[in-house]
C-alpha cells in the first residue's frame, strides 16, 4: 500500500514537471556587441532577472557580437520573428524614419542627462513607431558620448579633408561629409580590421568601443567632443509577446525597468572608465582645439535644422519641448 502511494506521488510529480517544462519559453536574443561591453553584460542580467523572476518559464539565450544575427539585420529579424528578442541602435535605422536619428544630431543632447530627457519626451512616439514595426519595446539605453579618433594630429576641420572615416549610421554619415571626410560603413565589431586593413583613418563613436576594438593597436588620438550619445533599444517580437501569459508580462517589464536604470548608470560608469583606459593605453585624449569644436559645432547646427525639416510637425514638438 505504501509503495503504491509512493508510486502515485512519484507519477503525480513527474506529471507536474512535464506540464511545467512543456510550457517553458526558450528563447533567442540577438546583440551586435562583444562579451565584455557593457551593454552585452546589461542584457545578459536582463535575460538572468527574466530567469529568476519567472522560475525558468520563460529562458532568453544571448547571442552576442553578432553571432546569431548579422548587426543591421538583427531588427528585422526581430520583426520577422526569426528570432524573438534583439538589440541594435536607433541611428543605424534612421533611413527608415527621422525618429531613429533623433538622439545622434550632433550636439543636440550631449550628457547622459540631457539625453536622457530627450528620451523621455520621444519615447512615446518612438514606441508607437515600433509597434507599427511589429516590435515592442522593453528599454533602451545610451551609449556613452561620441568622439573622434584619427590616426593623425587634427586642430581643425580641414585636417579631416578626404580622411576615411568610419560610420555606422547616416548621422555619423552625413558628419563625416560635412566634415570634408570621406564616410565608409563599417561595424563596430569590424573597426580593427577596418584600421589595419587601411579602410579608414578616423571615426566618431565611443571610449567603450574603442575599448573594445583596442584602438592603441592602430590609432593614437582621441579628440572627447562629446557629439551626441546614441541609443540602444532592446526590441521583442509582437507575437511573441503576445504569447506570454500576464505574469510573465509583469516579470519582463519588471526587468526592462531594472535593465534600463542600471544600463544608464554603467554608460556613465563606463564613459569614466574607459576614457581612463584609453590614456593608459597611450591613446593622446584631449577635448580638441576650440577651433575644431566650434566648426563641429556649426556643423550640429545645420544637422539639427535638416533633421527638424525632415521630421515636419512631430519632431519640432519633441525639440520645443526639449528646448524648454
Amino acid at each position: 500500500m505504501k509503495l503504491t502511494r509512493l508510486s502515485l506521488a512519484i507519477a503525480a510529480s513527474s506529471a507536474i514537471f512535464t506540464v511545467s517544462t512543456a510550457y517553458a519559453e526558450n528563447w533567442r536574443m540577438a546583440t551586435p556587441y562583444p562579451e565584455q561591453n557593457f551593454h552585452t553584460q546589461n542584457i545578459k542580467q536582463f535575460a538572468a532577472d527574466i530567469k529568476e523572476a519567472t522560475q525558468g518559464k520563460l529562458n532568453i539565450t544571448v547571442h552576442p557580437g553578432g553571432s546569431l544575427i548579422k548587426p543591421m539585420e538583427i531588427k528585422n529579424a526581430t520583426r520577422s520573428r526569426q528570432i524573438e528578442m534583439g538589440e541594435f541602435i536607433l541611428s543605424g535605422m534612421a533611413n527608415e524614419h527621422p525618429l531613429f536619428a533623433l538622439d545622434s544630431v550632433p550636439f543636440l543632447a550631449t550628457s547622459h542627462e540631457a539625453s536622457w530627457k530627450l528620451y523621455q519626451i520621444s519615447k512615446p512616439a518612438l514606441e508607437e513607431l515600433l509597434d507599427k514595426q511589429n516590435l515592442k519595446l522593453l528599454y533602451s539605453v545610451a551609449w556613452p558620448p561620441q568622439g573622434m579618433y584619427t590616426t593623425t594630429p587634427v586642430s581643425k576641420l580641414e585636417d579631416l579633408s578626404g580622411m576615411r572615416m568610419r560610420a555606422y549610421s547616416p548621422q555619423t554619415e552625413r558628419l563625416a561629409q560635412l566634415s570634408g571626410a570621406v564616410p565608409t560603413q563599417i561595424e563596430a565589431t569590424d573597426v580593427a580590421q577596418a584600421f589595419s586593413t587601411g579602410r579608414v583613418n578616423a571615426m566618431i563613436t565611443s571610449s567603450s568601443t574603442g575599448v573594445n576594438s583596442a584602438a592603441w593597436d592602430f590609432l593614437k588620438y582621441y579628440y572627447d567632443v562629446q557629439a551626441f550619445l546614441p541609443k540602444n533599444a532592446v526590441v521583442v517580437n509582437k507575437r511573441s509577446w503576445s504569447s506570454l501569459d500576464e505574469d510573465t508580462q509583469k516579470a519582463v517589464l519588471a526587468a526592462a525597468a531594472k535593465a534600463e536604470e542600471r544600463g544608464w548608470e554603467l554608460s556613465k560608469e563606463d564613459m569614466v572608465k574607459q576614457n581612463q583606459t584609453l590614456i593608459d593605453k597611450g591613446i593622446e585624449l584631449s577635448p580638441g582645439s576650440e577651433e575644431l569644436r566650434q566648426a563641429l559645432l556649426k556643423i550640429g547646427t545645420q544637422m539639427a535644422a535638416e533633421w527638424s525639416k525632415e521630421a515636419g510637425a512631430e519632431g519640432e514638438a519633441i525639440l520645443n519641448e526639449f528646448n524648454q
